[in-house]
């Protein structure tokens, strides 16, 4: 059993040193090892319980952080030309706590007003929507598929 504490947490570090993740995401990939790793369901059992102690140390150890993982997605997310809601929501699959994600993109956002609305002219050009005049509804649609607000949609495409 001592061996297989040890393999999961190897392959966390490992993980991590080759990607970013969330504390959800990294028990999801630790989840996804272990039934690849046996499939006796005692093992198995007693391995899902070494889970929260293995990202509890790696969070000791500064290898796991939510808080820095929630600033470098909105950062590359943002780059991305991705909207206020559509990193939301992204944020929230990965499994970060909702309260992190508000705090975080409220940072963001508060140091410059305009991002959004900066994003939603970018997407809109890289989309070539704003010289597309006739299709006014479907060029709405598509910037609030994306996650722009309607009044930001309506500004740009106006």
């Amino acid at each position: 059993m001592m061996d297989n504490k040890e393999k999961l947490l190897k392959y966390a570090i490992y993980y991590l040193s080759k990607y970013s993740s969330s504390k959800k995401n990294l028990e999801f990939i630790l989840k996804k090892k272990i039934r690849r790793l046996t499939d006796e369901k005692k093992i198995r059992y007693q391995m899902y319980q070494e889970i929260k102690h293995i990202v509890g140390r790696l969070e000791k150890l500064k290898l796991i952080d939510d808080t820095v993982y929630t600033e470098s997605k909105i950062n590359s997310l943002l780059s991305q030309i991705k909207s206020k809601n559509y990193i939301k929501q992204y944020l929230i699959r990965k499994g970060i706590n909702s309260k992190i994600v508000d705090e975080q993109i409220f940072i963001f956002y508060k140091k410059n007003q305009n991002l959004e609305k900066e994003n939603a002219l970018k997407f809109a050009k890289k989309r070539n929507l704003t010289n597309d005049k006739k299709d006014y509804e479907k060029n709405l649609s598509k910037m609030a598929r994306a996650g722009f607000s309607y009044e930001i949609c309506k500004k740009i495409l106006g």
